[in-house]
């Protein structure tokens, strides 16, 4: 394994501490250990074959780790050789993910780089495993995951990894197992945002190359492991709202003019999930969301900088967006949506939810103490409301009239089985706790159904 490992050239930026090189380290020292013994020093080549045995169940706890965190079953060996294809970021990898094959000299390269991970993807640990007397190899080639749940391991990386890991599994020469991997970038991509469907962005953080990192991407944009499968059917009204949404994000997934959204008004009407069930619609034709909260905004450049260059649709996605009046953070924002010296890039578009029409908090005291000095008032009055401004589309969502809000409780008690109540009784009751729990909205529906389907299962 060592010889095959250290000749890659294309994927060597795999890195030393990853598991494959790891494991590569072992055998050569494994072969040395091997040597030492024929030639006599037994009792020095027990030692380090117990050193060995060490380092390898290290690995493979590595490896049951990642099976864990991406849902692998069967051979883990398999999967995870997928994995690394599916998630090495480099030159070329890059461009097929643009062009599908590359021409040219760097495809000699990349067919050497192949035919090593062909072998590696059918390579025989059995002398490795009786001359250690362990037999983890054998185990992980045949591993029953425990069951899965959606909530614990990364469900959007796992099918991909997977159906890449079938289809290679079945090749037994570099040309089909090119065609498969380049076919599989040019479908889906490369690395962390072919992988996923949603970011957040956790600054100040570097990823060490640990279990849960075994490849690392030089940015500090972390998937979201599990996100809501929502769809637009699921939301009952804003009929009008919805489509002016799907209709710019559609634009801007076909690469036609779109413009940043800003979705408005009251709390609990669906502004948020509407944005989840537009990444939901337009995930499998390469849009991705990346949640960035306003503490982060400083980080903007940064985030466009990484994204820019990739085959995706990226929205960036600002939640419960406001200011107070003494907040400067809407400086940045407002340099990256419009006005800064970089033209923001074609792939990527800024979509934001807020309580606030208007998204910086102001009084008319407000007005009073901090413009009371202020030659130019009007001019500084203006650029504090011009932010709203650079949103090419606001989408109001307001409090729905009551027949609509009882269709959102007809749905929702369809859907959570509520079935004995009389519909004049079970209206009655949701008038109740709209009165009590801050109107009626959609989230007010939601808890009261809620409430009535654990009052049943007690």
């Amino acid at each position: 394994m060592h010889n095959l490992v250290y000749k890659l050239v294309l994927y060597r930026n795999i890195g030393y501490d990853s598991i494959l090189f790891r494991m590569a380290d072992i055998f050569r020292d494994f072969e040395s250990v091997r040597q030492l013994h024929a030639n006599g020093g037994i009792k020095d080549s027990e030692i380090q074959k117990s050193s060995l045995r060490s380092r390898i169940f290290d690995e493979v706890h590595s490896l049951l780790g990642l099976a864990t965190q991406y849902g692998f079953n069967g051979d883990l060996w398999k999967d995870y050789i997928s994995y690394l294809l599916a998630m090495t970021q480099n030159p070329f990898t890059l461009v097929s993910e643009k062009r599908g094959r590359v021409e040219g000299s760097v495809n000699k390269l990349a067919m050497d780089d192949f035919r090593i991970f062909t072998k590696l993807m059918s390579f025989d640990f059995t002398p490795l495993e009786e001359e250690l007397g362990i037999n983890c190899f054998t185990v992980i080639k045949d591993y029953k995951s425990v069951e899965k749940n959606d909530s614990v391991y990364n469900k959007n990386v796992s099918i991909r990894i997977r159906e890449l890991s079938d289809v290679i599994s079945q090749t037994d020469d570099e040309i089909r197992f090119a065609d498969a991997v380049l076919g599989f970038y040019e479908k889906y991509g490369v690395g962390i945002f072919g992988m996923n469907k949603a970011f957040r962005v956790e600054s100040g953080m570097r990823h060490d190359r640990d279990i849960s990192c075994d490849i690392t991407d030089r940015d500090f944009l972390v998937p979201i492991m599990t996100t809501s499968d929502i769809s637009f059917d699921d939301l009952v009204g804003y009929d009008r709202q919805k489509q002016e949404l799907i209709k710019n994000t559609l634009a801007f997934i076909k690469g036609e003019p779109a413009n940043n959204v800003l979705l408005y008004g009251d709390a609990g009407t669906g502004k948020s999930s509407c944005i989840k069930a537009v990444l939901n619609m337009f995930y499998e034709k390469g849009l991705r969301i990346i949640e960035v909260y306003k503490h982060d905004f400083r980080m903007l450049p940064e985030i466009i900088s990484i994204i820019k260059g990739r085959n995706y649709r990226f929205i960036i996605y600002m939640d419960d967006l406001s200011f107070e009046s003494m907040e400067t953070e809407y400086k940045y924002l407002k340099a990256v949506i419009e006005g800064g010296m970089e033209v923001r890039p074609e792939n990527v578009l800024i979509y934001a939810t807020s309580n606030r029409r208007h998204l910086i908090h102001e009084t008319f005291s407000d007005r009073g103490d901090a413009y009371g000095d202020d030659v130019h008032r009007n001019d500084t009055i203006a650029e504090r409301m011009s932010l709203s401004a650079r949103f090419g589309v606001t989408i109001g969502f307001f409090r729905p009239e009551r027949q609509e809000y009882y269709k959102m409780v007809d749905k929702l008690s369809a859907e959570y089985g509520i079935k004995d109540h009389d519909r004049e009784e079970l209206y009655k009751k949701a008038d109740v706790w709209a009165l009590r729990h801050g109107g009626m909205s959609g989230r007010t529906a939601e808890q009261f159904i809620k409430s009535l389907d654990k009052e049943e299962t007690v």
